[in-house]
C-alpha cells in the first residue's frame, strides 16, 4: 500500500501528514509557519520522513500563484516574506532523494473534495479556502484549472471586489480576499469598535446587533463573489473550506439569503467535508492519482 506525505503551507501554520492510496491519515502533525520558511520547512519534512520512512513521495500545496509544472513558487504576497521565486520541487527532491509535486493550497482541496469529499462525482466546482487568505481552487471537467504562464490561474482571492478599497497584499486595491478572508474578518471587527475574535464573532451574532452587522456584511460579500463566479463558470457546486469555514453553521443561513436573489441558476454550496484536513489530503492526491 503506498504511503505519501501531504504538506499544506498556510500563512499561519504548516500541516503534515502522511496518507496511504484510500485517503486514510496514518499519521500528522502541525507546526507554526516560520519564516525563512524553505530551510524550516525542509528540516521539519527530513524529520518526519525520518519517523515515516514507508513514504514514498511527497506533495506540497502551498499559498501563493504555483507553476506546478517546475514545482516553483512563483509569486507569494508578504504572507509568506521570501517564498516569492522558490523551487519548491527541485530543492526538496535533492534533499529527499523522492518524487515531489507542488500545487497552490486551494488547488489541493478541490482535489481532496473531488475525489473523497463534498464533490465526489461532480465535473465542475469551485473551492474558496477562508483563511488567512482567499484561496480558489476549480475543477474544470474533472480537472484541476491551475498553472498559467505565471501560475495565477484561479487566483479567485484577487479578483476586485471593490474598486479602489481596502489595499492588498499584493499591492492592489479592492481584492476579494480583503473582504472575505480571516484576515478581513478581523479588520471588520476592528473597524466596528468590538473586542473579540472571529470565531467569538458569530456565536456573538445571535444577540448583538453590532456583530450581526459584520456578519452580514462579511456573507454579504462572499455571496457577490460566488454570484460572480457562477456568471464565469456556471459550476455544480461551491465548497467552502479554510478556517472560518469551522463556524459556517453559525453564518450559513446569512449567506444563504443573501446568495439566492443573486444566483443566474440553483447552485449548491456545501462546507469542504474535511475542513483543514483538505489541505494534506490534496496535497497527498498530488503524488498519489499519478
Amino acid at each position: 500500500m503506498a504511503k505519501v506525505l501531504g504538506v499544506d503551507i498556510g500563512g499561519t501554520k504548516v500541516r503534515m501528514g502522511v496518507i496511504d492510496d484510500l485517503g486514510q491519515i496514518l499519521y500528522e502533525e502541525q507546526i507554526p509557519t516560520q519564516i525563512p520558511l524553505y530551510p524550516y520547512l525542509e528540516e521539519n519534512i527530513l524529520r518526519v520522513l525520518a519517523a515515516q520512512p514507508n513514504v514514498s513521495a511527497i506533495g506540497v500545496g502551498t499559498h501563493g500563484f504555483v507553476d506546478p509544472k517546475q514545482g516553483k513558487v512563483i509569486y507569494a504576497a508578504e504572507t509568506l516574506p521570501g517564498w516569492t521565486n522558490t523551487p519548491v520541487k527541485e530543492w526538496l527532491e535533492k534533499a529527499t532523494g523522492k518524487r515531489v509535486e507542488v500545487e497552490n493550497d486551494a488547488n489541493a482541496v478541490a482535489l481532496a473534495e473531488a475525489k473523497f469529499g463534498a464533490a465526489r462525482g461532480l465535473d465542475r466546482v469551485v473551492v474558496l479556502t477562508l483563511g488567512t487568505g482567499l484561496g480558489g481552487g476549480v475543477l474544470w471537467d474533472g480537472k484541476l484549472l491551475s498553472g498559467g504562464p505565471h501560475g495565477g490561474a484561479a487566483e479567485l482571492g484577487h479578483m476586485i471586489l471593490y474598486p479602489n478599497g481596502v489595499k492588498c497584499a499584493c499591492g492592489r486595491l479592492g481584492c476579494s480576499e480583503m473582504y472575505v478572508s480571516g484576515t478581513a474578518l478581523r479588520r471588520r471587527i476592528r473597524e466596528a469598535g468590538l473586542a473579540i475574535t472571529p470565531p467569538e464573532l458569530f456565536g456573538n451574532a445571535q444577540t448583538d446587533p453590532k456583530a450581526k452587522q459584520v456578519v452580514e456584511e462579511f456573507t454579504g460579500d462572499l455571496a457577490l463573489v460566488i454570484s460572480s463566479l457562477q456568471a464565469a463558470f456556471d459550476m455544480e457546486m461551491v465548497i467552502i473550506g479554510g478556517g472560518v469555514s469551522e463556524a459556517a453553521d453559525l453564518w450559513m443561513e446569512s449567506l444563504q439569503r443573501q446568495l439566492k436573489p443573486m444566483l443566474l441558476n440553483p447552485l449548491d454550496v456545501e462546507v469542504a467535508r474535511f475542513e483543514n484536513d483538505a489541505g494534506i489530503l490534496g496535497a497527498a492526491l498530488l503524488v498519489l492519482e499519478q
